[in-house]
């Protein structure tokens, strides 16, 4: 069960439950994923959608009542929408499963109720964590209500995974969930084939010295670090130019950033980009830059190195791990535009090491990030978890959510 899935993606999520679908149909096990039919087509006048793609049954659901829009103030009342549909749906649909696997909050209540009734095992992935997305901080009614969820689901689940050494750690401080899994994000190497034309277009477009940035316009990304660094570079580099591709909230207030900064020319803000054109804009850069203040594992990183572009990249959550001591590029400090200048300088400046780094970093990728190998790492963490009890105890009683605001001091004590 996933909140999202191609062509419904909004994050690194979707990307990540089609891998793991398709490469687990691909080795004969019968997959049936339960979605959404996404928030464009979001209205009482929905119908659920069924198909057989890449082998895998794919069931995309419209949400129930109540019918309110994807919003902060009605969010809450959304997810309930999307739960109930998805429970009702999945014990209609799914009467012959040997295991559920659940994807981050926005699904725990429906995994729950499917757990009961079908009396099958729950396996939820933890994809972020609210407290962690704000720096420790939960700063509302919201942020505490989801962070409530987050750990309440780790606590019903019979086994929780999740995507880096940083996520485990900062689950167990969170949640007080020393036993989760690890098993990292991925990329498929293979299929990241670049159309040359467009490269070579990209190219010409913006000239050399091209930076790039990839993913999610939210605050926590660290976009505006890049622009803040921009006029920086300009000293050094004074025809560079910076690509932004992705949607989120933060759009037009990094735009207006660029203006303040007087690099409004030199920022390109590009919106969603489909997967082929995304790709080759990755592969003309010169570098690709992952500012993030908060990272539980950094796929947009893998996908860059992927082909081979080097990497920039704050050293934070899961980023650390993949730069592993900047063997795999060129790291520097989260939200200090001056640290982040100084490492794209020094992969521009000597293009023999960024190239080093950037072979480096595709090698790592091959051995240790192949869908096919994870996949066979969620089947094995299926196959040794306990079968679901028939009634559930007290699990949520070993935790507490806080019911004020409190800064949870993960930015501080780094594992």
């Amino acid at each position: 069960m996933s909140w999202e899935y191609p062509p419904v993606v909004y994050g690194g999520l979707g990307r990540h439950v089609h891998a793991i679908a398709r490469e687990q149909a691909r080795a004969g096990h019968q997959v049936t994923v339960l979605s959404h039919v996404g928030i464009d087509n979001d209205d009482a006048t929905a119908s659920t959608i069924e198909d057989t793609i890449e082998g895998v049954r794919v069931i995309r659901v419209a949400r129930d009542a109540p019918y309110v829009d994807f919003e902060a103030d009605t969010l809450l009342g959304w997810v309930a929408g999307l739960n109930s549909a998805l429970a009702r749906v999945g014990v209609a649909e799914c009467r012959d499963i040997d295991v559920l696997h659940a994807h981050d909050w926005l699904t725990a209540h429906a995994a729950s109720v499917l757990r009961s009734a079908l009396h099958v095992p729950w396996v939820h992935t933890i994809h972020a964590t609210e407290a962690g997305r704000h720096q420790g901080w939960l700063p509302g009614q919201l942020s505490r209500s989801i962070h409530s969820v987050e750990g309440w689901s780790a606590h019903e689940a019979d086994r929780v995974i999740v995507c880096s050494q940083h996520m485990r750690w900062e689950v167990e401080r969170l949640f007080d969930m020393p036993d989760a899994t690890v098993i990292p994000n991925g990329v498929d190497v293979s299929s990241l084939l670049v159309d040359v034309h467009q490269r070579e277009e990209i190219r010409r477009e913006y000239g050399e010295q091209l930076i790039v940035h990839t993913g999610r316009l939210e605050w926590e990304k660290g976009a505006h670090t890049l622009i803040e660094a921009l006029p920086r570079l300009r000293r050094t580099f004074p025809d560079i130019q910076c690509v932004i591709a992705g949607r989120g909230s933060q759009a037009e207030a990094l735009e207006e950033l660029a203006r303040r900064k007087r690099v409004g020319a030199r920022v390109h803000v590009r919106g969603w980009l489909p997967e082929g054109q995304l790709r080759a804009l990755v592969d003309a850069a010169d570098v690709a830059v992952v500012p993030s203040l908060y990272e539980p594992f950094g796929i947009v990183a893998l996908e860059a190195a992927a082909v081979r572009t080097p990497v920039v990249a704050a050293r934070a959550g899961g980023l650390v791990e993949f730069l592993d001591d900047d063997r795999h590029g060129f790291g520097f400090t989260p939200s200090d535009p001056a640290s982040l200048a100084q490492a794209v300088r020094v992969a521009l400046g000597n293009r023999v090491e960024a190239a080093r780094r950037a072979d480096s970093a595709l090698e790592y990728v091959k051995a240790r990030h192949g869908w096919s190998a994870i996949a066979d790492q969620t089947v094995a963490a299926y196959e040794s978890t306990p079968p679901a009890p028939q009634e559930r105890g007290t699990a949520c009683a070993r935790w507490s959510p806080p019911h004020e605001e409190v800064q949870l001091n993960l930015l501080h004590e780094l594992p």
